[in-house]
């Protein structure tokens, strides 16, 4: 199915922890500037999901291409380097600098915190942390220390340390956990300009924060796709019904 307007094409997918296959066959394709919400049940597979294609964690068998290459042999940093952009459930940001600096150092120069010490920030790297505070909804905060700003806002910046780098791909675990309803509402409206030029992965539980965002919505139930289509349609699935939302 080898179609080039996919961002990413899983096939076949398939990991196996001590006999359990934690995803089982899986095929998945992802538009390019897609929002895909991935939902399904505790267990259903779908952080291991993000980790087999980020890199982190490896595949028994199968593919999965990103931009119609096969990645699947290639470790995380390289998967990085070609435009995958992964974000955990817990931030990780630098508390003592501020969110410019945090913004500086995840310019992709392969540089570590201490050689950002050395790196001199150019008017291109200046526009660039300008253009993501904007994107992330933080430009009066870029001389606010990382540590002093509300959870949402760590979240945010966090997405921006990833948006630094320009992923063709970026992938959120429950990025609304913790917040707000204020903040999810700004976050939803983050996540519809974040996508206008690159796909997203989202994997959530907050079914109104779902409505809101999702192009596309997966249901994952032991390890395989259950349902996929509109909320609506998901939603009104009987089968989606049984195994998660009438729960």
């Amino acid at each position: 199915m080898g179609n080039v307007d996919f961002a990413l094409t899983v096939e076949d997918l398939t990991v196996s922890f001590d006999g359990f296959k934690a995803i089982d066959n899986l095929a998945l394709y992802i538009d390019k500037n897609e929002l895909r919400v991935i939902i399904g049940p505790n267990g259903a597979g779908k952080t291991t999901l993000l980790d087999l294609i980020c890199g982190k964690t490896r595949a028994s068998a199968g593919s999965i291409k990103f931009k119609d290459e096969e990645i699947i042999g290639l470790p995380e940093h390289v998967r990085v380097r070609r435009g995958i952009g992964r974000k955990f459930q817990t931030p990780s940001i630098y508390e003592n600098l501020s969110v410019f600096q945090n913004l500086e150092v995840s310019y992709p120069s392969g540089r570590s915190v201490f050689g950002a010490l050395a790196f001199k920030c150019t008017e291109e790297v200046r526009s660039r942390i300008e253009a993501v505070a904007a994107e992330i909804g933080l430009p009066d905060k870029l001389e606010t220390e990382a540590g002093l700003l509300s959870h949402g806002q760590k979240q945010w910046l966090e997405i921006g340390m990833l948006l630094m780098q320009e992923p063709e791909l970026l992938m959120l675990d429950e990025p609304i956990a913790g917040m707000s309803a204020k903040e999810r509402d700004l976050t939803a409206e983050l996540l519809h300009r974040i996508c206008k030029n690159r796909s997203v992965i989202v994997i959530e539980h907050d079914m109104d924060f779902v409505k809101k965002i999702a192009h596309k919505v997966t249901v994952m139930h032991q390890g395989k796709i259950l349902a996929e289509g509109s909320m609506e349609k998901v939603q009104a699935d009987p089968k989606v019904i049984d195994v998660y939302l009438g729960h």
